[in-house]
Formats: C-alpha cells, sequence, structure tokens
C-alpha cells in the first residue's frame, strides 16, 4: 500500500503546476493532502476521478483557508470529518478514512509564525489532538496519522537549529510536544526507517530556500506501534515541485 501526504499550499495552483499529471504516473493507493484551500465545488477533480479515486473533502468555513481532502483507489468504510471540537473543526483540519480495522487520519496542524494568538492556540490543538487520538485508538487500534504536524523534532530535521531556536516550528515545547507523541504508542515512520538521513519537507520561498535545500521536516507520517512491522519504505519526494512542501511518501506491506 503506497500512501502520500502533501500540502499542496492550494489545491487549484498545484493542478495548474502538472499535479494531476504526477499523480497520474505514480497511481498511489492513498492520498492526504492538507491547505486545499477550496471547496470541492471550487475545483475541477474530474482528472482525479478521472484516475479511479473517491475523493472526501473537509473545507474550512473561512473561505480560501486551511481545509483537507482524502482521495482513495478504495472506497471507505466511513469517512468523519473533524475531531468534534468546533474551534478546529471550523478550520477544517482532520479527516478520518477508514478502511477495515484501519484507521487514516489526515491533519493539518495550526502554524504559529503569525504571532502569539496562533502559537497559544497551536500549543492548545496539540494538548487537545493528543487526547483525542489516544481515545480513538481505545477503538481503532491500527492508526496512520499524516499530515503537515508545522513542527521540525530534532536538529536533524531542519537545516539550521542554532539559528531557528526561537521560531515557530521549532520551540523546545514544540519539540517535547513531539517527543512525548512519539514515546506514547507512536512510531515515526520515516525516522524509525532512516535514522541518520536528512532530508526536508518544507522549504520557505524566500532566498533561494528549495534550491540551496534549506528545509524544514515538518510533514509527518505517524503509524501506531503495532503497525511498524508492516513499514515497507518512507521517503520525502523532493523531486516533485507543485507548492513550498513536497510529498511525503510511506509503504506498507499487508494493509488493504
Amino acid at each position: 500500500m503506497k500512501l502520500v501526504s502533501y500540502n499542496l499550499n492550494g489545491i487549484r495552483a498545484a493542478l495548474t503546476k502538472g499535479w494531476a499529471e504526477w499523480l497520474r504516473e505514480h497511481q498511489f493507493d492513498i492520498i492526504c493532502v492538507q491547505e486545499t484551500k477550496a471547496s470541492p465545488d471550487q475545483v475541477d477533480l474530474s482528472p482525479i476521478g478521472d484516475l479511479g479515486y473517491h475523493v472526501h473533502w473537509h473545507s474550512a468555513q473561512k473561505k480560501g483557508y486551511s481545509g483537507v481532502a482524502t482521495f482513495s483507489k478504495h472506497e471507505p468504510d466511513q469517512v468523519i470529518t473533524g475531531c468534534g471540537i468546533s474551534k478546529y473543526d471550523d478550520e477544517g483540519r482532520i479527516l478520518r478514512s477508514d478502511f477495515g480495522d484501519l484507521t487514516v487520519l489526515n491533519c493539518y496542524f495550526p502554524s504559529g509564525t503569525t504571532g502569539d494568538v496562533r502559537q497559544d492556540f497551536k500549543m492548545i490543538f496539540l494538548e487537545d489532538f493528543f487526547r483525542w487520538a489516544h481515545e480513538l485508538q481505545q477503538e481503532r487500534k491500527k492508526l496512520i496519522i499524516v499530515g503537515d504536524y508545522n513542527i521540525a523534532h530534532t536538529e536533524r530535521d531542519i537545516h539550521d537549529p542554532k539559528g531557528n531556536k526561537n521560531s515557530s516550528g521549532f520551540l523546545p515545547e514544540e519539540r517535547e510536544w513531539l517527543s512525548k507523541w512519539f514515546d506514547s504508542g507512536f512510531t515515526d515512520a520515516f525516522r524509525f526507517l532512516n535514522p541518520d538521513k536528512v532530508e526536508y519537507s518544507w522549504w520557505s520561498f524566500r532566498a533561494g530556500a528549495r534550491k540551496n535545500n534549506k528545509g524544514w521536516r515538518i510533514d509527518y507520517q505517524s503509524v501506531s506501534n503495532n503497525l511498524r512491522e508492516n513499514l515497507r519504505a518512507a521517503r520525502q519526494m523532493n523531486e516533485a515541485e507543485h507548492s513550498d512542501h513536497c510529498p511525503v511518501l510511506v509503504e506498507f506491506d499487508n494493509l488493504l
């Protein structure tokens, strides 16, 4: 099973950059998109439908903001939008898809880069999400939680750790949360399979950051520890350029 997660920073813009043609080349089983920045009625989804994908969408109430969408070759048994907390669900941040006994959560965590108010919002979200995900795991034992977490975990996951020590996305309290998360029954699939590899999933648009690979790894594939033995491969698909992020791919054996 091939699952790709991709913050497109606007699905309409990505489609004009050849995203649908790129999908045709790869034929993923599940595609999780963050920052759609659109509702389904604003997008020509026929190129995606023509590839055989079932489409499910969770948009923000605010137009042109946030939003997640999941495309899958198999029709999910159940799709649930949100986590039941309105201040997050109004921003279109979580989309759950159940395939048999497997649950995929497509998530777009808040960014705190615009100031203290949103940083505080982000930290509250992290604690609420931690609690909610662990409650869900009591019911759904096999979980894959992918998306833009907006946190670089360790110094291997950011090009300039010293220069960014006070930057949102690399603050000590954010990194501590991610450590707590990965100590609580979830595995960072990429780091589990590639303990020492340095790869990034996001680059600023400024100062040739991508060309010079001055990036951050902030897009993750968390898997419940009971799925570790199914992991086959995980990587950043740096060659794809439809966004300021790149897609992150994880492959499993014997899941669907």
